[in-house]
């Protein structure tokens, strides 16, 4: 399993025109070199012999300190891990307590991954967060690193949707570079017995914020003393990271005898392993056989058979590739183990150079719904047997203030209030929403419209939800699985557009569950935009409040009448001319509207001409995510970029022709995407 190196660029901005806005308080200069942060790798303790290739630092993991770790504020995720539910499934055949479901990804190479985010909308945006139950940020090679810290966009985002993150430790083969002394390195022990790497790991994983370690020990040579002591090393490593509320997982590659023999099974070759950790992932050798004995052979250890992941190798053909499904979630009996997915970003790299985020978000639909891209209708014929077909999704939408503006974390512009405030393209995992579990479920006894995100246009960040086709028939389409309280305070916005058409809009809410897997939730429906055909006159619920910016329309809906608990809000279109193009652009439940506090002593802390690292204090109180835009004296405010840090970096800055010094901007956003009073400062070119 070597993993793939690819190039990323890193980050800039552009210009839109905003109101002028009041002058702003001057700051200190920097005088340190402003470098681009990367996610951290490590070797375990020795080093290659030679000189490390362009862009490539060797570190030793077993030197680390947090103090020491000049990048920490930028690869320290800040999201915590969510607490999710199981909603009523959306099928008869997806399940939930049985089949889980873990990635491993590669989501840039092993070094120069960009902290946090770049410029290119070309990224393996990670939506369907719904299905998974383990993130596995794979990596890591013999000429660059082999432990992985896994970056804080994809923590952050993953958390949110509730989906631990494991670093990767890759001892490779030695066909791909693989040393044992690295082996060696990581199982040492100090004078008391104990093995201060696993100390390390554990103590990495607490300061950057994830939430354990992938241990996959690929490298031959071994005999049974270093087999031995690589179990009392995980051994360790468990008994430490459970004390933090870490994981580990074990690949079956070594042996208890310290050779590397891959199994393809749980078998008295690797189950002291699979004892020592909480998972096991299982190579891609198994059988049908396999896995069935392999299943009750955990069971025989008093441990569940879910807690084998049977790898399924997707890199090369992703939804084209041919499993034996049956080997692992029957349709007629009780799934046997769970899955591992390896490489599943073959869906954006599968795809021709001149790929658009919305072609990634097709194969990437294709592949975790099926076929019918609707996971209330499995396509019973589909040969590729997508996760939403066997494994019911989850949500962590369960407490208010809740809302999202359908941002992806990638996108080809940035916009705030339906503006674009820079035409660079972006991604940053890190703004990525909490997104819609179920894509897309649509109920309606018509033609199917078209539902996907999309990137032409957004009412914040870089992405909307689109609906387009004929609407022959009112169209209801699920949005999200909660579990919300909903008193004589609560109101839901709906932030839309009608780009063609016209169309009647209702939002549905459902104060209970569906009466059984696959049925229609019991909605309510209440009017937000009533179009009559030919008249084009609007009417509106009483207490319905209405505001309009640049195009968009958002509607504040009273949920005076339907108090208790919401468990699921979607919308029903119902058009008056069609065909109809309509976009929803956000979507809030809320009692009262909170803003946040503002964060304090924004500074730069290290410039370089353009390049600078910017550092700032929290703000107090609930933050989601924190923006920075740059200030022209003309008026023009322009988006640099958005993190959930208290750091962050920007490159390639220009001044402005007679522009002496550039002026910056902060502001915390909260779960409402209402911003805080701006923070400033000047920087002298």
């Amino acid at each position: 399993m070597n993993p793939t190196r690819r190039t990323v660029l890193l980050a800039g901005a552009a210009a839109a025109l905003l109101p002028p806005l009041p002058a702003v308080a001057a700051t200190r200069r920097a005088d340190a070199t402003a470098t681009p942060p990367y996610a951290s790798y490590w070797y375990p303790d020795s080093l290659p012999s030679g000189t490390p290739g362009t862009g490539i630092t060797w570190r030793s993991l077993k030197s680390w300190t947090a103090a020491g770790d000049a990048d920490l504020a930028f690869n320290a995720a800040s999201v915590p891990l969510a607490p999710r539910f199981t909603p009523t499934p959306a099928n008869t055949t997806a399940r939930s307590g049985q089949a889980r479901v873990q990635s491993l990804v590669s989501f840039g190479p092993t070094s120069s991954n960009p902290s946090q985010g770049s410029a290119t909308a070309d990224y393996y945006a990670l939506t369907h967060w719904a299905y998974l139950d383990e993130l596995v940020f794979w990596g890591g090679s013999s000429g660059e690193g082999l432990i992985l810290a896994p970056n804080a966009p994809v923590v952050d985002a993953a958390h949110r949707h509730g989906v631990p993150v494991l670093g990767n430790i890759f001892l490779p083969p030695t066909a791909y570079g693989g040393q044992l002394q690295w082996t060696r390195d990581l199982v040492q022990k100090d004078a008391s017995g104990h093995y201060p790497l696993a100390a390390q790991l554990v103590a990495v994983a607490a300061a950057y914020g994830f939430d354990g370690w992938f241990v996959n020990a690929e490298t031959g040579g071994g005999n049974s003393a270093l087999g031995a002591d690589m179990l009392g090393f995980v051994k360790e490593l468990k008994a430490l990271a459970a004390a933090r509320g870490q994981r580990v997982t074990w690949y079956d590659a070594m042996t208890v005898n310290g050779t590397v023999s891959w199994q393809g099974a749980l078998n008295s070759q690797n189950q002291a392993f699979f004892q020592a950790a909480d998972d096991m992932f299982v190579d891609f050798r198994w059988t049908a056989g396999t896995l069935a004995s392999s299943g009750s052979k955990a069971g025989q250890l008093g441990r569940s058979r879910y807690e084998l992941w049977a790898g399924v190798d997707v890199e090369s053909n992703g939804s084209n590739t041919s499993v034996d499904w049956d080997a692992i979630v029957p349709t007629t009996k009780a799934h046997v183990t769970s899955i591992g997915l390896y490489r599943p970003e073959w869906t954006r790299n599968h795809l021709p150079t001149s790929r658009t985020p919305g072609d990634f978000h097709a194969a990437d639909d294709r592949f975790w719904t099926g076929r019918s891209l609707d996971p209330s209708k499995p396509d019973a014929g589909d040969p590729w047997r997508a996760p939403a077909v066997s494994v019911a999704d989850r949500s962590t939408v369960s407490d208010l203030p809740f809302a999202s503006t359908f941002n992806t974390g990638h996108g080809l512009r940035w916009y705030e209030d339906g503006a674009v405030t820079s035409d660079a393209p972006w991604n940053h995992l890190g703004l990525q929403d909490r997104l819609p579990s179920r894509r897309w479920v649509l109920r309606t006894e018509g033609q199917r419209p078209a539902v996907s995100f999309d990137f032409a246009d957004a009412w914040r960040g870089g992405s909307s939800v689109l609906v387009d086709g004929e609407l022959d028939e009112p169209v209801v389409l699920d949005v999200y699985a909660v579990r919300l309280p909903a008193g004589v305070d609560t109101v839901v916005e709906l932030t839309h557009r009608t780009d063609a058409g016209a169309v009647n809009v209702e939002l549905a809410v459902a104060l209970g569950e569906p009466s059984a897997p696959g049925e229609t939730p019991p909605y309510s429906y209440l009017p937000v935009k009533e179009v009559n055909k030919g008249q084009h006159h609007r009417g509106r619920r009483q207490g319905v409040r209405v505001t309009a910016v640049n195009g968009w329309e958002t509607v504040t809906v009273p949920l005076t009448a339907l108090t208790g608990t919401v468990h699921a809000v979607g919308v029903r279109l119902t058009a008056t001319d069609g065909p109809v193009t309509w976009r929803l652009g956000a979507l809030a439940v809320r009692d009262a509207l909170i803003t946040p506090a503002a964060p304090s002593d924004l500074r730069v802390t290290a410039a370089s001409g353009g390049d600078l690292r910017f550092a700032w204090n929290a703000a107090p109180g609930d933050v989601r995510q924190y923006t920075l835009h740059r200030l022209l004296a003309d008026g023009t405010r322009r988006f640099l970029g958005g993190t959930c840090q208290k750091a962050y970096f920007v490159s390639g800055l220009q001044p402005e022709q007679g522009e002496p010094a550039a002026r910056f901007e902060l502001r915390a956003v909260g779960e409402l995407y209402t911003s805080s009073a701006p923070v400033t400062l000047t920087h002298p070119w």
